[in-house]
């Protein structure tokens, strides 16, 4: 699991040299306005940084693969040991293991950011943390392989199946494995990962130990707790609080936790050898000549039995490369005591009078050495409820076992999305309630002839173009592509917890009517494609374009939709519908940029939908707020017209700066009010280039074009199966 080494600890920056370089381009704008508007991350992992071909399909490719012909390669390489980077026991099975779990430890339920899915371990800051230490070994050890199976086989993927093959080889079960990770080729911008610049710093609590949205790990650099305590307190209570906080973030509850961290740590060993001034930086932080390796080891050899990483020394178990219940053998059947480790770390040793059983030394089995454990590990004795959870499976391994499995199944394919998205012949039948599952579409699709009439039933009800709009928004725009999670499929805005929502207040009333005309209607068709067709049919009438709208969504039920979870979807900042309620310390305009991007959206299709939902007065809960405009049911690029109009003056409404109040610059008349999004399209030069275009004269045909294709883009977000 954790192998963290902490002796860059207010020190080392998190950007090396930063001021050993000139800033250039958009750095330097950076470097002179720091709280300017990042809209990079709405261009981030374009075609321009992406080798591959544009026809290339990776789904198609991981299809031709031979998996058992990469996992017999794979079950190889774990007792291949290396002479530059010896394997532990004479195997890598632990070290592939912590490999694996910290390419997917880094996700997080908040924004569904992090997570495994994109191979994004291999770059700044990832390939740096303090926590990720000689992990850069075990990528290049992988390398061969990745080398010999080419565009087959994604690093994400490869990462990912490393850790199953490692545990398979030590005669564990796992779960199953889905396919179909796609890397990126730069660092994910879009991921704000704290405030810190220092590594392992904490400017993230507040109050009594509040960890600050969307965080999830208790340091920066570090991808869950601080394995000797919170800050290095060794306090096994204490700890357990940071632990069940954190991993209740990453999407675990405790039952999971424990068995997370006892399956984890079953297997491999902790390392410090030797004092961490020996090692050195980081592999960003590395010169040229190491090629990409970092945290070079003058302890000794340098490797092997001298190897520092977390500066915890030895195994958790007698037999740290085969699957057993030596964990919680030894972890509830002995006393322990505090000792420091040859780093300087406080870890825990058996008692003399535990009279426990010894581990052999990595690299010679003639030696052996005490066990350890962590005061994290600790904190499964001490703490009540993770105790309780731990005799339990001591009691009974074969369930152990199953929840382990389970576990770390979910660890390693959380950010995946639904089950349409897993390639491989080992991905489960077994459909589980944390991968939103939705029913299969049954029977034909509407005939054009069937949607025409539906849509001029539901033109006829009586509801407007803003409800209409509004409400297909709010179906689909809780999409977010970080972790493929939420969109209209399955139709959940009329379940809880969406329909108690407070940004979706009054779509209630829309529902109702739509579930009407379906009840009244032969035609077969779900609930979810109904709000996606109402939508398309307001926008139709208020373009006079057609909209496209493709069928085959179902309506899940309330057994498929695990409540809590959903709750973490819940939308408190859309600036599509300027709607905010929410005391994030972000700008509101960056909380605008940041759905956008979860959206997957461009800035000019970011623009353009802002602009045309303003115009259809597609606001939540009907404020006008940015309805530069006399006429709601017609969509027009009247927002940007007004917005760059020059005869209005803008002016704060009150100190908060929030809401703006526009004025005839001649007769002094309030024309417009507005918010922060609304005005940021007139204030940064980025989006203003754009909301000119949208302004021009000329320019309507070509709006109207954009907005329809961005509206179709967000409905069909989630439409894997069709994708």
């Amino acid at each position: 699991m954790s192998d963290t080494t902490e002796n860059s600890k207010g020190k080392c920056p998190v950007m090396h040299g930063a001021n050993k370089v000139s800033a250039t381009g958009a750095i330097a704008n950076h470097h002179w306005w720091p709280e300017q508007l990042n809209l990079k991350i709405l261009n981030q992992n374009s075609s321009n940084v992406n080798p591959m071909d544009p026809d290339f399909s990776y789904a198609e490719a991981f299809q031709s693969l031979d998996l058992d012909e990469v996992k017999k390669d794979l079950t190889d390489l774990m007792t291949n040991s290396q002479d530059w980077w010896p394997a532990d026991y004479g195997t890598y099975a632990g070290f592939f293991v912590r490999m694996t779990w910290h390419s997917a430890g880094t996700y997080r339920t908040y924004d569904g950011r992090g997570g495994a899915n994109s191979g994004s371990q291999r770059f700044a800051p990832l390939n740096s943390w303090p926590d990720n230490g000689n992990l850069d070994k075990a990528r290049r050890l992988l390398w061969p392989i990745k080398s010999k199976y080419g565009n087959k086989l994604s690093w994400a993927d490869l990462m990912i199946l490393a850790g199953n093959v490692a545990m398979e080889s030590c005669g564990f079960k796992t779960f199953g494995f889905g396919g179909g990770r796609e890397d990126v080729y730069e660092p994910e911008e879009d991921i704000y990962w704290g405030p810190e610049t220092e590594w392992l710093d904490d400017k993230r609590y507040s109050g009594d130990r509040d960890l600050s949205t969307p965080l999830a790990a208790v340091q920066m650099g570090l991808i869950y707790v601080n394995p000797e305590g919170p800050n290095g307190n060794p306090d096994p209570l204490k700890s357990a609080y940071d632990i069940r906080d954190t991993f209740a973030r990453m999407a675990m509850d405790d039952y999971e936790t424990v068995a997370l961290v006892a399956g984890g740590h079953t297997f491999g060993k902790g390392h410090g050898a030797g004092p961490e001034d020996k090692v050195g930086v980081e592999p960003e932080g590395a010169k040229i000549e190491a090629q990409g390796f970092g945290w070079h080891n003058t302890h000794g050899k340098g490797n092997a039995n001298d190897t520092t990483t977390a500066g915890f020394e030895g195994s958790w178990t007698p037999t740290p490369n085969e699957w057993n219940m030596e964990y919680f053998e030894v972890l509830l059947g002995n006393d322990w005591e505090q000792t420091t480790s040859n780093s300087g770390h406080v870890q825990w040793t058996p008692t003399k009078e535990s009279n426990a059983p010894m581990a052999p030394t990595a690299h010679d089995a003639t030696k052996q050495q005490p066990l350890m454990m962590t005061t994290a590990d600790m904190a499964l004795k001490l703490d009540p409820a993770y105790a309780k959870i731990s005799k339990n499976f001591l009691d009974n391994p074969e369930e152990f076992a199953d929840a382990y499995a389970r576990a770390w199944f979910k660890l390693t394919h959380r950010d995946m999305g639904p089950v349409s998205c897993y390639l491989g012949k080992e991905v489960p039948d077994e459909e589980l309630i944390w991968q939103d599952p939705v029913p299969k579409h049954k029977g034909p699709l509407p005939t054009e002839k069937e949607l025409s009439l539906l849509k001029s039933k539901i033109l006829s009800s009586g509801l407007t173009t803003a409800q209409l709009v509004t409400t297909a928004w709010a179906s689909a725009a809780t999409f977010r592509g970080s972790d493929k999670r939420g969109g209209a499929n399955g139709a959940r805005i009329r379940l809880a917890p969406q329909k108690d929502w407070e940004v979706n207040k009054g779509t209630d009333v829309v529902i109702s009517e739509l579930e009407k005309i379906k009840s009244e209607s032969d035609t077969n068709i779900s609930l979810a494609d109904l709000i996606v067709l109402g939508g398309c049919a307001a926008i139709e009438k208020a373009s006079g374009k057609s909209v496209p709208f493709t069928g085959g969504r179902t309506d899940a039920t309330d057994v498929q939709t695990d409540i809590e979870s959903f709750n973490l979807l819940e939308p408190k900042f859309d600036g599509f519908r300027n709607f905010k309620n929410t005391d994030d310390p972000r700008t509101t305009e960056t909380l605008l940029i940041d759905k956008a991007q979860l959206l997957g959206l461009t800035a000019p299709e970011m623009t353009v939908l802002v602009g045309g939902l303003r115009s259809l007065g597609a606001n939540a809960h009907g404020i006008e707020h940015g309805l530069f405009t006399n006429n709601t049911e017609t969509l027009t690029n009247e927002f940007f017209i007004n917005l760059l109009d020059m005869s209005t003056k803008w002016e704060p409404a009150d100190s908060s700066e929030e809401i703006f109040n526009g004025y005839n610059r001649s007769s002094g008349e309030l024309t417009y009010t507005g918010t922060r999004v609304d005005l940021v399209f007139g204030s940064n030069s980025i989006l203003r280039g754009l909301a000119e275009v949208y302004a021009e004269s000329g320019a309507e045909d070509k709006f109207t074009r954009d907005f329809i294709k961005a509206w179709d883009k967000v409905m069909m977000a989630d439409r894997f199966d069709v994708k």
